[in-house]
């Protein structure tokens, strides 16, 4: 998602209701287990208690903590789930901190197992190569380091933020970004392994585009058609 879910619109289910509609295809339970991963929000205890009161009706919601961690084993909580929505936020810290508890292994290993991925901003970057990020400081800059799932970059709010749009598509004209992704708030890319199936949307004027360099030193954006959830 480039933004939107319950996080930023939590007034509009329709992103989270196409989370827990792929995880309850994949794993076959009406009320499936998804694992909220609030890193980048550095464990926000009002964003947890938001998303257990929001997803509980309807799944059987958890989430794993690192910054007060209670649970020893990362793998077991991870690969026991249907899903897992990691939280916007500084994704600086998120590439960091998961490395250094592990959990990056242990989340190529739960897609590996066929766990449904899903996540907002910098929980959608996370599943690329590369991005570009506020982590720093107001000023966007680019960033490598993601877990790499999915091939590429991608730069969320893409159309909700003066900065996202010209930067990214000079960083990937340049080729200091790879080909990638551009998505708007209330839009979200929608994979299959590694293929791109759809884009959906919880907006109907959402929208995401593909960016690549057009060979004469710029870049070329194609609008890709969006799916209205509503």
């Amino acid at each position: 998602m480039g933004g939107g879910g319950f996080q930023m619109d939590p007034d509009n289910p329709l992103l989270d209701d196409h989370v827990l509609e792929l995880a309850r295809a994949s794993s076959g339970r009406d009320r499936p287990r998804i694992c909220l991963i609030p890193t980048a929000s550095a464990d926000e205890l009002a964003l947890i208690d938001d998303f257990e009161r929001l997803f509980a009706p309807r799944s059987e919601p958890r989430a794993l903590r690192l910054f007060a961690r209670t649970d020893a084993d990362l793998r077991e909580v991870v690969l026991s789930q249907d899903a897992v929505y990691v939280t916007g936020g500084n994704t600086a810290n998120v590439f960091a901190l998961w490395r250094l508890h592990g959990l990056d292994a242990v989340l190529r290993d739960a897609w590996n197992a066929g766990v449904v991925m899903a996540g907002m901003s910098a929980g959608a970057i996370c599943w690329f190569e590369a991005c570009t990020t506020d982590s720093f400081g107001p000023e966007l800059q680019p960033l490598r380091g993601g877990l790499g799932i999915l091939d590429g970059s991608l730069s969320p709010h893409y159309g909700g933020e003066a900065q996202r749009r010209p930067l990214f598509q000079r960083l990937v004209a340049d080729g200091t970004l790879p080909p990638g992704y551009g998505v708007d708030d209330g839009a979200a890319l929608v994979f299959r392994d590694r293929d791109l199936i759809e884009v959906v949307g919880s907006d109907r004027d959402a929208r995401a585009y593909r960016v690549e360099p057009d060979g004469t030193g710029g870049a070329v954006e194609t609008t890709l058609p969006a799916r209205y959830l509503g």
